[in-house]
């Protein structure tokens, strides 16, 4: 989580599944930059792929990452939802 992209993308995540096509517009990453951070992540075990044809899709359900961005919004006195705004613009 010690980058900002990272913890962006892991956000958008848990809100809706997303192909790397889609998510590398929405953070404003190339599809390679995102495929790293993905990596990682799926490395770690944070987010989970579904394939559909030629199309993978990521998301994260894990109920530690939610635990941890609210932990996170305590810390930084920030609601999910205010974040949330701040990431869909």
């Amino acid at each position: 989580m010690g980058n900002p992209k990272r913890l962006e993308v892991l956000l958008l995540l848990t809100q809706t599944e997303w192909s790397v096509g889609e998510l590398a517009i929405k953070v404003e990453l190339s599809q390679s930059a995102l495929s790293q951070h993905l990596g990682k992540l799926r490395a770690e075990r944070l987010v989970v792929t579904r394939r559909d044809r030629q199309t993978v899709y990521y998301s994260c359900v894990s109920r530690d990452v939610h635990q941890i961005l609210s932990a996170l919004e305590e810390l930084n006195g920030v609601s999910r939802s205010q974040a949330e705004s701040r990431v869909a613009r």
